[in-house]
Protein backbone atom coordinates (compact mmCIF):
# COMPACT_ATOMS: atom_id res chain seq x y z
CA UNK A 1 0.00 0.00 0.00
CA UNK A 2 1.21 3.19 -0.70
CA UNK A 3 2.74 4.92 2.70
CA UNK A 4 1.89 8.72 1.62
CA UNK A 5 -1.70 9.62 0.35
CA UNK A 6 -2.40 9.41 -3.02
CA UNK A 7 -3.12 12.79 -3.94
CA UNK A 8 0.81 13.83 -2.46
CA UNK A 9 2.28 10.80 -4.85
CA UNK A 10 3.14 11.10 -8.44
CA UNK A 11 1.11 9.84 -10.87
CA UNK A 12 4.07 7.79 -12.53
CA UNK A 13 4.58 6.13 -9.02
CA UNK A 14 1.01 5.44 -8.51
CA UNK A 15 0.73 3.65 -12.23
CA UNK A 16 3.60 1.81 -11.10
CA UNK A 17 2.37 0.51 -8.08
CA UNK A 18 -1.11 -0.04 -9.94
CA UNK A 19 0.81 -2.28 -13.12
CA UNK A 20 2.56 -4.26 -10.38
CA UNK A 21 -0.90 -4.68 -8.55
CA UNK A 22 -2.76 -6.16 -11.57
CA UNK A 23 0.33 -8.45 -12.12
CA UNK A 24 -0.82 -10.50 -9.19
CA UNK A 25 -3.93 -11.08 -10.79
CA UNK A 26 -1.76 -11.97 -13.91
CA UNK A 27 0.08 -14.16 -12.04
CA UNK A 28 -3.05 -16.24 -10.43
CA UNK A 29 -5.74 -16.45 -13.54
CA UNK A 30 -8.89 -17.44 -13.47
CA UNK A 31 -10.33 -18.66 -16.85
CA UNK A 32 -13.47 -16.03 -17.26
CA UNK A 33 -11.41 -13.46 -15.37
CA UNK A 34 -10.75 -9.81 -17.35
CA UNK A 35 -11.03 -6.38 -15.82
CA UNK A 36 -9.82 -3.12 -16.90
CA UNK A 37 -9.04 -0.31 -14.70
CA UNK A 38 -9.39 3.63 -15.66
CA UNK A 39 -7.35 6.02 -13.41
CA UNK A 40 -8.95 9.77 -12.87
CA UNK A 41 -6.19 10.47 -15.58
CA UNK A 42 -7.75 8.96 -17.99
CA UNK A 43 -5.08 5.79 -18.05
CA UNK A 44 -5.93 2.46 -18.26
CA UNK A 45 -5.01 -0.83 -17.56
CA UNK A 46 -6.03 -4.54 -18.39
CA UNK A 47 -5.91 -8.05 -17.95
CA UNK A 48 -7.34 -10.48 -19.99
CA UNK A 49 -8.87 -9.82 -23.08
CA UNK A 50 -13.00 -8.40 -23.49
CA UNK A 51 -12.84 -7.25 -20.03
CA UNK A 52 -16.65 -7.64 -18.84
CA UNK A 53 -16.14 -5.59 -15.14
CA UNK A 54 -14.22 -2.21 -15.58
CA UNK A 55 -13.50 -0.05 -12.64
CA UNK A 56 -13.09 3.43 -12.67
CA UNK A 57 -11.12 5.35 -10.28
CA UNK A 58 -12.85 8.96 -9.99
CA UNK A 59 -10.18 10.27 -7.82
CA UNK A 60 -6.31 9.59 -6.42
CA UNK A 61 -7.48 8.47 -2.72
CA UNK A 62 -9.65 5.42 -4.26
CA UNK A 63 -6.43 4.10 -5.33
CA UNK A 64 -6.38 2.50 -1.31
CA UNK A 65 -9.15 0.32 -1.48
CA UNK A 66 -8.05 -1.36 -4.57
CA UNK A 67 -4.57 -1.66 -3.56
CA UNK A 68 -5.94 -3.66 -0.19
CA UNK A 69 -9.89 -4.37 -1.13
CA UNK A 70 -12.05 -6.11 0.53
CA UNK A 71 -15.50 -6.45 -0.39
CA UNK A 72 -16.61 -3.73 2.40
CA UNK A 73 -13.88 -1.02 1.23
CA UNK A 74 -14.70 -1.73 -2.52
CA UNK A 75 -18.23 -1.56 -1.49
CA UNK A 76 -17.63 1.92 0.52
CA UNK A 77 -15.47 2.98 -2.32
CA UNK A 78 -18.15 2.33 -4.96
CA UNK A 79 -21.54 3.93 -2.76
CA UNK A 80 -19.64 7.10 -1.77
CA UNK A 81 -18.80 7.46 -5.27
CA UNK A 82 -14.92 7.15 -5.11
CA UNK A 83 -14.90 4.60 -7.82
CA UNK A 84 -17.27 3.70 -10.55
CA UNK A 85 -17.95 -0.08 -11.52
CA UNK A 86 -19.45 -1.36 -15.08
CA UNK A 87 -20.74 -4.66 -16.08
CA UNK A 88 -23.47 -7.12 -15.08
CA UNK A 89 -23.67 -7.61 -11.18
CA UNK A 90 -22.77 -11.02 -10.59
CA UNK A 91 -20.10 -10.47 -12.73
CA UNK A 92 -18.88 -7.22 -10.61
CA UNK A 93 -19.09 -9.65 -7.47
CA UNK A 94 -16.97 -12.25 -9.01
CA UNK A 95 -14.39 -9.91 -10.04
CA UNK A 96 -14.91 -8.32 -5.99
CA UNK A 97 -14.37 -11.23 -4.41
CA UNK A 98 -11.52 -12.68 -6.77
CA UNK A 99 -9.66 -9.22 -5.62
CA UNK A 100 -10.26 -9.61 -2.11
CA UNK A 101 -9.65 -13.03 -1.80
CA UNK A 102 -5.53 -12.21 -3.48
CA UNK A 103 -5.40 -8.95 -0.67
CA UNK A 104 -3.33 -9.93 2.48
CA UNK A 105 -5.62 -12.00 5.03
CA UNK A 106 -6.57 -10.53 8.49
CA UNK A 107 -6.07 -13.11 11.58
CA UNK A 108 -9.74 -14.36 11.65
CA UNK A 109 -12.84 -13.31 10.44
CA UNK A 110 -14.16 -10.53 12.23
CA UNK A 111 -17.62 -10.29 13.71
CA UNK A 112 -19.70 -7.59 13.45
CA UNK A 113 -20.22 -5.99 16.78
CA UNK A 114 -22.87 -7.07 18.90
CA UNK A 115 -26.35 -4.97 19.24
CA UNK A 116 -28.40 -3.93 22.18
CA UNK A 117 -31.20 -5.05 20.15
CA UNK A 118 -33.68 -2.33 22.14
CA UNK A 119 -37.47 -2.01 21.02
CA UNK A 120 -36.36 1.42 20.36
CA UNK A 121 -33.26 0.64 18.17
CA UNK A 122 -35.34 -2.29 16.70
CA UNK A 123 -37.55 0.00 15.47
CA UNK A 124 -35.13 2.66 13.81
CA UNK A 125 -33.19 -0.30 12.27
CA UNK A 126 -36.27 -1.45 10.88
CA UNK A 127 -37.66 2.17 9.71
CA UNK A 128 -33.90 2.36 8.07
CA UNK A 129 -34.47 -0.36 6.00
CA UNK A 130 -38.02 -0.50 4.76
CA UNK A 131 -39.31 2.86 4.99
CA UNK A 132 -37.28 3.76 2.00
CA UNK A 133 -41.23 3.78 0.01
CA UNK A 134 -43.77 1.53 -0.81
CA UNK A 135 -42.58 2.48 -4.69
CA UNK A 136 -39.47 1.88 -4.59
CA UNK A 137 -40.02 -1.98 -3.55
CA UNK A 138 -42.65 -2.33 -6.21
CA UNK A 139 -40.47 -1.18 -8.61
CA UNK A 140 -38.38 -5.09 -7.93
CA UNK A 141 -40.34 -7.29 -6.09
CA UNK A 142 -43.02 -9.39 -7.49
CA UNK A 143 -46.51 -7.39 -7.59
CA UNK A 144 -47.51 -8.69 -4.00
CA UNK A 145 -44.62 -7.31 -2.87
CA UNK A 146 -43.05 -10.67 -1.41
CA UNK A 147 -39.84 -9.59 0.07
CA UNK A 148 -37.83 -13.04 1.42
CA UNK A 149 -36.93 -15.76 -0.29
CA UNK A 150 -39.74 -17.75 -2.97
CA UNK A 151 -39.93 -21.49 -3.74
CA UNK A 152 -39.09 -22.60 -7.02
CA UNK A 153 -40.62 -25.61 -8.33
CA UNK A 154 -37.99 -25.61 -11.46
CA UNK A 155 -35.23 -22.63 -11.95
CA UNK A 156 -37.17 -20.89 -14.87
CA UNK A 157 -40.80 -20.48 -12.87
CA UNK A 158 -41.58 -16.86 -12.75
CA UNK A 159 -41.16 -15.16 -9.24
CA UNK A 160 -44.88 -14.05 -9.26
CA UNK A 161 -45.57 -18.16 -8.89
CA UNK A 162 -42.48 -18.96 -6.45
CA UNK A 163 -43.60 -16.48 -4.24
CA UNK A 164 -46.79 -18.12 -4.16
CA UNK A 165 -45.72 -21.78 -3.59
CA UNK A 166 -43.53 -20.64 -0.56
CA UNK A 167 -46.60 -18.97 1.32
CA UNK A 168 -48.79 -22.17 0.68
CA UNK A 169 -45.60 -24.26 1.31
CA UNK A 170 -45.52 -22.59 4.80
CA UNK A 171 -49.19 -22.51 5.59
CA UNK A 172 -49.30 -26.12 4.39
CA UNK A 173 -46.29 -27.03 6.77
CA UNK A 174 -48.27 -24.86 9.46
CA UNK A 175 -51.15 -27.08 8.99
CA UNK A 176 -53.61 -24.51 8.81
CA UNK A 177 -57.29 -24.93 8.78
CA UNK A 178 -60.15 -22.84 8.70
CA UNK A 179 -60.76 -21.01 12.08
CA UNK A 180 -56.92 -21.28 12.90
CA UNK A 181 -56.07 -18.03 14.52
CA UNK A 182 -52.59 -17.51 12.72
CA UNK A 183 -49.59 -14.87 13.82
CA UNK A 184 -47.68 -13.67 11.61
CA UNK A 185 -44.46 -12.20 12.96
CA UNK A 186 -42.72 -9.52 10.42
CA UNK A 187 -45.42 -9.46 8.12
CA UNK A 188 -44.38 -7.29 5.47
CA UNK A 189 -46.97 -5.80 3.10
CA UNK A 190 -49.65 -8.32 4.07
CA UNK A 191 -49.05 -11.22 1.69
CA UNK A 192 -48.75 -14.11 3.76
CA UNK A 193 -51.92 -13.52 6.03
CA UNK A 194 -54.27 -12.57 3.39
CA UNK A 195 -53.54 -15.94 1.23
CA UNK A 196 -53.78 -17.23 4.82
CA UNK A 197 -57.31 -15.49 5.44
CA UNK A 198 -58.84 -16.08 1.62
CA UNK A 199 -57.42 -19.22 0.92
CA UNK A 200 -56.92 -21.34 3.93
CA UNK A 201 -59.87 -19.56 6.30
CA UNK A 202 -57.72 -18.74 9.24
CA UNK A 203 -58.45 -15.33 11.39
CA UNK A 204 -54.72 -14.03 10.59
CA UNK A 205 -52.79 -11.38 12.35
CA UNK A 206 -49.94 -9.73 11.44
CA UNK A 207 -47.33 -7.06 13.38
CA UNK A 208 -44.47 -5.18 11.49
CA UNK A 209 -42.51 -2.20 12.97
CA UNK A 210 -42.36 -0.71 9.52
CA UNK A 211 -44.94 2.12 9.26
CA UNK A 212 -45.19 1.83 4.90
CA UNK A 213 -45.58 -1.96 5.68
CA UNK A 214 -48.45 -1.22 8.00
CA UNK A 215 -50.41 1.28 6.22
CA UNK A 216 -50.21 -0.84 3.12
CA UNK A 217 -51.14 -3.73 4.44
CA UNK A 218 -54.32 -2.20 6.19
CA UNK A 219 -55.32 -0.66 2.81
CA UNK A 220 -55.28 -3.92 0.87
CA UNK A 221 -57.04 -6.17 3.85
CA UNK A 222 -59.66 -3.72 3.41
CA UNK A 223 -59.71 -3.42 -0.61
CA UNK A 224 -59.90 -7.29 -0.42
CA UNK A 225 -62.80 -7.08 2.16
CA UNK A 226 -61.34 -9.48 4.79
CA UNK A 227 -61.58 -7.26 7.98
CA UNK A 228 -63.25 -9.81 9.69
CA UNK A 229 -60.60 -12.29 9.08
CA UNK A 230 -57.40 -10.09 8.53
CA UNK A 231 -55.85 -7.86 10.60
CA UNK A 232 -52.36 -6.13 10.92
CA UNK A 233 -50.89 -3.71 13.97
CA UNK A 234 -47.27 -1.82 14.52
CA UNK A 235 -46.07 -3.63 16.77
CA UNK A 236 -43.01 -5.12 18.65
CA UNK A 237 -43.08 -9.22 18.72
CA UNK A 238 -42.20 -8.87 22.58
CA UNK A 239 -45.83 -6.87 22.83
CA UNK A 240 -48.26 -9.50 21.41
CA UNK A 241 -50.41 -11.02 23.91
CA UNK A 242 -52.93 -13.69 22.93
CA UNK A 243 -53.05 -17.26 22.07
CA UNK A 244 -52.88 -18.49 18.39
CA UNK A 245 -52.79 -21.73 16.67
CA UNK A 246 -50.46 -21.09 14.34
CA UNK A 247 -47.71 -18.61 14.18
CA UNK A 248 -45.20 -18.08 11.19
CA UNK A 249 -42.11 -15.58 11.31
CA UNK A 250 -40.74 -15.22 7.57
CA UNK A 251 -37.50 -13.05 7.06
CA UNK A 252 -37.61 -11.20 10.65
CA UNK A 253 -35.36 -12.83 12.92
CA UNK A 254 -32.08 -11.81 11.26
CA UNK A 255 -33.57 -8.51 13.37
CA UNK A 256 -33.36 -10.04 16.45
CA UNK A 257 -30.26 -10.54 17.66
CA UNK A 258 -28.06 -13.20 18.48
CA UNK A 259 -27.96 -12.53 22.12
CA UNK A 260 -31.98 -12.15 22.24
CA UNK A 261 -32.88 -15.58 20.76
CA UNK A 262 -33.75 -16.72 23.61
CA UNK A 263 -36.04 -14.45 24.48
CA UNK A 264 -37.50 -14.40 20.64
CA UNK A 265 -38.60 -17.88 20.95
CA UNK A 266 -39.71 -17.71 24.38
CA UNK A 267 -42.25 -15.33 23.49
CA UNK A 268 -43.46 -17.88 20.81
CA UNK A 269 -43.72 -20.46 22.73
CA UNK A 270 -45.59 -18.47 25.38
CA UNK A 271 -48.13 -17.25 22.31
CA UNK A 272 -48.84 -20.56 20.70
CA UNK A 273 -51.80 -22.22 21.55
CA UNK A 274 -52.26 -26.16 22.75
CA UNK A 275 -52.22 -28.56 19.51
CA UNK A 276 -50.35 -25.17 17.67
CA UNK A 277 -47.34 -25.23 15.28
CA UNK A 278 -44.67 -22.46 14.50
CA UNK A 279 -42.10 -22.61 11.68
CA UNK A 280 -39.50 -19.70 11.68
CA UNK A 281 -38.29 -18.94 8.22
CA UNK A 282 -34.64 -16.75 8.24
CA UNK A 283 -31.33 -16.29 6.66
CA UNK A 284 -28.74 -18.02 8.69
CA UNK A 285 -24.53 -18.23 9.17
CA UNK A 286 -22.67 -21.01 7.21
CA UNK A 287 -20.21 -20.60 9.60
CA UNK A 288 -20.57 -21.67 13.06
CA UNK A 289 -17.80 -20.21 14.54
CA UNK A 290 -18.82 -16.45 13.20
CA UNK A 291 -22.07 -14.41 12.21
CA UNK A 292 -19.49 -12.55 9.33
CA UNK A 293 -19.53 -13.59 5.68
CA UNK A 294 -16.24 -13.74 3.69
CA UNK A 295 -14.36 -10.69 2.86
CA UNK A 296 -15.91 -8.46 4.47
CA UNK A 297 -19.31 -8.76 3.15
CA UNK A 298 -21.31 -8.79 6.25
CA UNK A 299 -19.33 -5.44 7.36
CA UNK A 300 -20.78 -3.56 4.31
CA UNK A 301 -24.73 -4.85 4.56
CA UNK A 302 -24.20 -4.20 8.51
CA UNK A 303 -22.80 -0.12 7.24
CA UNK A 304 -25.57 0.25 4.98
CA UNK A 305 -28.44 -1.98 4.31
CA UNK A 306 -29.28 -3.81 7.66
CA UNK A 307 -28.03 -1.66 10.82
CA UNK A 308 -27.72 -3.82 13.89
CA UNK A 309 -28.60 -7.80 11.99
CA UNK A 310 -26.76 -10.58 12.97
CA UNK A 311 -26.97 -13.89 11.63
CA UNK A 312 -27.03 -17.20 13.86
CA UNK A 313 -25.60 -20.45 12.98
CA UNK A 314 -28.47 -22.88 12.51
CA UNK A 315 -27.23 -24.84 15.27
CA UNK A 316 -27.22 -21.61 17.64
CA UNK A 317 -31.10 -21.82 16.09
CA UNK A 318 -31.75 -24.85 17.26
CA UNK A 319 -30.19 -24.98 20.29
CA UNK A 320 -32.29 -21.88 21.68
CA UNK A 321 -35.47 -23.15 20.23
CA UNK A 322 -34.86 -26.39 21.84
CA UNK A 323 -33.89 -24.42 25.06
CA UNK A 324 -36.69 -22.20 24.86
CA UNK A 325 -39.51 -25.58 24.79
CA UNK A 326 -39.47 -26.06 21.20
CA UNK A 327 -39.31 -29.44 19.97
CA UNK A 328 -38.29 -28.75 16.27
CA UNK A 329 -39.66 -31.41 13.86
CA UNK A 330 -38.46 -30.29 10.55
CA UNK A 331 -35.67 -28.39 8.98
CA UNK A 332 -34.79 -27.45 5.13
CA UNK A 333 -32.57 -25.58 3.91
CA UNK A 334 -33.71 -22.96 0.54
CA UNK A 335 -30.27 -22.13 0.13
CA UNK A 336 -30.25 -22.59 -3.65
CA UNK A 337 -34.06 -20.76 -3.62
CA UNK A 338 -32.51 -17.47 -2.60
CA UNK A 339 -30.01 -17.65 -4.61
CA UNK A 340 -32.31 -17.91 -7.51
CA UNK A 341 -34.80 -15.27 -5.83
CA UNK A 342 -32.28 -12.90 -5.37
CA UNK A 343 -31.00 -13.15 -9.03
CA UNK A 344 -34.93 -12.22 -10.03
CA UNK A 345 -34.27 -8.83 -7.51
CA UNK A 346 -31.28 -8.04 -8.93
CA UNK A 347 -32.27 -8.39 -12.59
CA UNK A 348 -35.79 -6.33 -12.12
CA UNK A 349 -33.52 -3.61 -10.03
CA UNK A 350 -31.07 -3.47 -12.99
CA UNK A 351 -33.94 -3.15 -15.71
CA UNK A 352 -35.61 -0.55 -13.33
CA UNK A 353 -32.25 1.81 -12.52
CA UNK A 354 -33.42 4.74 -14.05
CA UNK A 355 -36.33 5.16 -12.46
CA UNK A 356 -34.76 4.17 -9.45
CA UNK A 357 -32.17 6.65 -9.16
CA UNK A 358 -34.79 9.08 -9.86
CA UNK A 359 -36.51 7.78 -7.16
CA UNK A 360 -33.93 7.48 -3.96
CA UNK A 361 -30.88 9.07 -5.63
CA UNK A 362 -27.88 7.44 -6.66
CA UNK A 363 -25.87 7.02 -3.23
CA UNK A 364 -28.98 4.90 -2.29
CA UNK A 365 -29.33 3.27 -6.03
CA UNK A 366 -25.72 1.68 -5.10
CA UNK A 367 -25.91 0.57 -2.14
CA UNK A 368 -29.29 -1.72 -3.15
CA UNK A 369 -27.56 -2.75 -6.38
CA UNK A 370 -24.37 -3.97 -4.69
CA UNK A 371 -26.60 -5.64 -1.92
CA UNK A 372 -28.98 -7.70 -4.13
CA UNK A 373 -26.06 -8.51 -6.55
CA UNK A 374 -23.82 -9.46 -3.41
CA UNK A 375 -26.83 -11.65 -1.82
CA UNK A 376 -27.26 -13.00 -4.82
CA UNK A 377 -23.20 -14.20 -5.53
CA UNK A 378 -23.39 -15.33 -1.81
CA UNK A 379 -26.24 -17.78 -1.43
CA UNK A 380 -24.62 -19.05 -4.59
CA UNK A 381 -21.57 -19.52 -3.13
CA UNK A 382 -22.53 -20.98 0.01
CA UNK A 383 -21.47 -17.87 2.14
CA UNK A 384 -25.13 -17.94 3.86
CA UNK A 385 -28.29 -20.12 4.26
CA UNK A 386 -32.07 -19.91 4.36
CA UNK A 387 -33.84 -22.37 6.73
CA UNK A 388 -37.53 -22.98 7.63
CA UNK A 389 -37.86 -24.87 11.14
CA UNK A 390 -41.06 -26.39 11.99
CA UNK A 391 -41.66 -26.80 15.68
CA UNK A 392 -44.37 -27.45 18.53
CA UNK A 393 -44.27 -26.68 22.19
CA UNK A 394 -42.36 -29.73 23.65
CA UNK A 395 -44.54 -29.98 26.50
CA UNK A 396 -47.70 -30.50 25.05
CA UNK A 397 -48.85 -33.78 24.60
CA UNK A 398 -52.06 -32.86 22.18
CA UNK A 399 -48.79 -31.23 19.39
CA UNK A 400 -46.94 -34.08 19.69
CA UNK A 401 -49.83 -36.94 19.53
CA UNK A 402 -51.16 -34.99 15.88
CA UNK A 403 -47.74 -34.02 14.50
CA UNK A 404 -47.88 -36.46 11.13
CA UNK A 405 -45.28 -38.88 11.50
CA UNK A 406 -44.20 -38.08 8.00
CA UNK A 407 -43.38 -35.20 5.81
CA UNK A 408 -45.50 -36.12 3.10
CA UNK A 409 -48.40 -34.07 3.78
CA UNK A 410 -46.08 -30.68 3.06
CA UNK A 411 -46.37 -32.16 -0.60
CA UNK A 412 -49.42 -34.11 -1.22
CA UNK A 413 -52.37 -31.23 -0.99
CA UNK A 414 -50.87 -28.92 -3.56
CA UNK A 415 -52.42 -25.41 -4.08
CA UNK A 416 -55.26 -24.03 -2.93
CA UNK A 417 -58.40 -23.08 -4.92
CA UNK A 418 -57.36 -19.70 -6.62
CA UNK A 419 -54.02 -19.42 -8.41
CA UNK A 420 -53.32 -15.20 -7.23
CA UNK A 421 -52.76 -14.09 -3.97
Amino acid sequence: MLSLSAALVPVALIERRLDAWLKRLKAHPEPSEAIAVELWNGRRFQVGHHPRVEIRLRRPSALACLLSPSLDRLGEAYVEGAIDLEGAPLDIMATATRLASLAPKPTGRQRVPTARHSRRQDARDIEYHYDVSNEFYQAWLDREMVYSCAYFRHPDESLESAQVNKIDHILTKLRVAPGDRLLDIGCGWGALILRAARHFGAQATGITLSKNQYELARARIAEAGLEDRCQVHLMDYREVQGSFDRIASVGMFEHVGLKNLGGYFHAIHRLLAPGGTALNHGITSTDPNSGETPFGGGRFIDRYVFPNGELPHISLVHREMEAAGLEVHDVENLRRHYALTLRHWSDRFESASHALRAMVGERHHRIWRAYLAGCAYGFEQGWMALHQILATRADDPRAQAHHPLTREYMYASGRPEGQGL
